[in-house]
């Protein structure tokens, strides 16, 4: 690959780079697939230190997060979780480059963090007037949605019952890289549509170019982690039951995880370059954390152009189920959704700023790989394929800010996993657990994850689980070995 194409990635100019290039010359993939890894590996090093293939590249990128770095200042910052147990130094000394910047407010750190791009998978960053393209991340708006329907879970149980859950999935959304409704690929299906599209998507060059590519992929789901699930949701609280307008038991569920697809991703590498050519002299273990000032065009372009991935983001899930439920015939009697790669705009109380002499300000509050927590928000934290995932209700940590994890987090990179396990020996484990993959990579089974029992023991004092979800039919990408081999 050329230097120029690796740059585009982001891959840095120096070790990096030349570890990149060494690495890809000896991977032997095809050049999507080879394009698809990189990518990854540039946005969670950590998670690759050990892989036989790319592990050169990620343990240079992990060194340039961790060669020393004495800010002058830093911003107040919290940790859930143990430094070497449930994350490594390299995601707390980004979260500390990143608490460093000169518009810094707050910072934290939740329990499921590993390396990431600029600001780790799992952090919290809070700032003042400015916005950070890669603090948000590279999947604007990634996001995870659950619907309760009113179907008996004795579906789930049967040979036909499950055929029919598989066809609906497999019907009315797509999964991989490029999936779209309508296409080439796709013949004799029609393109989904959806009030999204009605939305002003002159608000930046780069949505008003890819509005085709976004109603395309309406309705899709993707590659990597994002997946479509049916499984059972067990509340057995009353007043929790009320919360989502259910009675207590055991319920049908539907749960989805997918964010804006390419087109976010467009969005994301365009506003990037931007910030880092308006601030070239940011020190290497600061420079993907470059900023847009709010009141500037471009800054103003890019939160405009990042809510509107949100909305489409969240239109690509209303989609997806309402698509499920008509053709089971069924209906969704509950639902909740939230972002957790995004950025808002919050009124934090006194003490969040350092300096504000107790006077409430709104701050720009980076969530990247993080559940919106405040005191009584609803959310999903997913667990694995084969590990429970919770509806949860905030508590409100300040410390936090108003955040929690977002899932289990990868203890292993995907081509460690994929030279490790084969789906034939996972068969016993998954079946004692009741679950049924219809398709997805070897690099997705659940022993990639940490334990979500221990990262929500972990933050405790941030969120209270109100209902359990357990999968029992996953759909994700296909790639390679089939799950049924």
């Amino acid at each position: 690959m050329k230097t120029r194409e690796l740059q585009n990635l982001g891959v840095p100019r120096g070790e990096a780079m030349r570890a990149a290039q060494r690495c890809a010359a000896a991977a032997g993939l095809d050049h999507q697939a080879l394009r698809t890894h990189i990518r990854e590996v540039v946005e969670s090093p950590g998670a690759y230190e050990a892989d036989p293939v790319f592990g050169e590249l990620a343990r240079a990128l992990v060194a340039e997060v961790s060669t020393e770095f004495v800010p002058s200042r830093i911003a107040p910052y919290e940790l859930w979780g143990e430094v070497g147990e449930d994350f490594e130094k390299p995601a707390l000394d980004q979260l500390r480059a990143a608490c460093a910047l000169p518009v810094a407010v707050r910072g934290a750190l939740m329990p499921d963090a590993h390396v990431g791009y600029g600001l780790p998978i799992g952090g919290v960053l809070a700032t003042e007037g400015a916005v950070i393209p890669y603090a948000v991340g590279v999947d604007i708006a990634c996001r995870v949605r659950l619907s309760v329907l009113d179907m008996p879970v004795s579906e789930l149980e049967s040979d036909r019952g499950r055929d029919r859950l598989t066809k609906a999935i497999e019907t009315e959304t797509r999964f991989g890289i490029g999936a779209e409704f309508g296409g080439k690929r796709d013949r004799g299906t029609r393109r989904r549509e959806h009030a999204v599209l009605e939305d002003d998507w002159s608000v930046s060059p780069v949505t008003a170019r890819l509005r085709d590519k976004a109603w395309s992929q309406l309705g899709t789901s993707g590659s990597g982690n994002h997946f479509v699930e049916f499984g059972t949701l067990t509340i057995e609280d009353a007043e929790h039951a009320r919360v989502l307008g259910v009675e207590p038991g055991v319920h049908m569920a539907l749960l989805s995880h997918s964010g804006s697809r390419g087109v976010g991703a467009s969005v994301c590498d365009h506003y990037s370059k931007i910030a880092m050519s308006l601030h070239p002299d940011l020190p290497k273990q600061q420079k993907f954390l470059a900023w847009l000032d709010l009141d500037s065009e471009a800054g103003r372009e890019y939160w405009e152009a990042m809510n509107l991935m949100g909305r489409y983001a969240s239109a690509n899930h209303a989609l997806i189920h309402e698509h499920i439920v008509r053709h089971l015939g069924a209906r969704a009697i509950g639902a909740v959704e939230n972002h957790h790669n995004f950025a808002w705009k919050e009124v934090h109380a006194p003490g969040s700023a350092p300096g504000s002499d107790g006077v409430e300000k709104e701050l720009i509050v980076h969530r990247k790989g993080a559940t919106p927590a405040g005191a009584g928000v609803l959310g999903v934290i997913p667990g694995s394929m084969a590990q429970p995932g919770y509806v949860v209700r905030g508590l409100g940590g300040e410390h936090s800010l108003d955040s929690a994890a977002h899932g289990a987090g990868r203890v292993m990179s995907r081509t460690a996993a994929k030279k490790q396990f084969r789906w034939g020996a996972l068969k016993d484990y998954l079946r004692e657990r009741g679950v049924t993959v219809i398709s997805a990579g070897i690099d997705e089974n659940p022993h990639v994850y940490k334990d979500i029992r221990t990262v929500m023991a972990r933050q405790r004092d941030l969120v209270e689980p109100i209902a359990r979800f357990d999968p029992r039919l996953v759909k994700m990408a296909p790639e390679g070995e089939r799950a049924e081999d």
